[in-house]
């Protein structure tokens, strides 16, 4: 089984988690916060230049989950209650809330927030999104 990456840039007790494969490239992070996310720089997260409230409220609108949040070690981003799920124009099929997802080799695995499956065919990490729609044109 492959290890997930995850990156976490810190701001005193306040630390940003990402984890790229989880990453549908919404860009709603840097178009929010360009302040703090620069897709080009390293590192491409810089906590430090904004306030805490304003990280929390971005992280928030995340809507693939790859960005969450802990303070002072404590993982503090609530779990979606309702399930709900929205087509994303020209992206993926989003769906909130907990989830039990049945990989096609049998693998279970468990979603607590939101999960952001291929719509256009071209993901190189099935059933998930990974961003490819960008790069091939897809419409939908």
């Amino acid at each position: 089984m492959e290890r997930e990456i995850v990156k976490e840039y810190s701001k005193g007790d306040f630390t940003v988690i990402w984890k790229p494969k989880k990453c549908i490239h919404s860009e709603i992070c840097w178009r929010t916060l360009p302040e703090v996310y620069d897709p080009k720089g390293k590192p491409w997260i810089n906590p430090e230049n904004a306030s805490v409230e304003a990280l929390k409220s971005q992280i928030e609108k995340c809507p693939s989950g790859a960005l969450t949040y802990s303070i002072k070690g404590e993982t503090v981003m609530e779990e979606q209650k309702e399930t709900e799920c929205t087509v994303i124009e020209n992206g993926p099929l989003l769906v909130s809330g907990m989830l039990k997802v049945t990989l096609a080799n049998g693998t279970i695995e468990t979603k607590k927030r939101s999960t952001a499956f291929c719509r256009c065919g071209a993901s190189n990490n099935k059933p998930y999104c990974d961003g490819t729609h960008n790069k091939t044109g897809f419409k939908g």
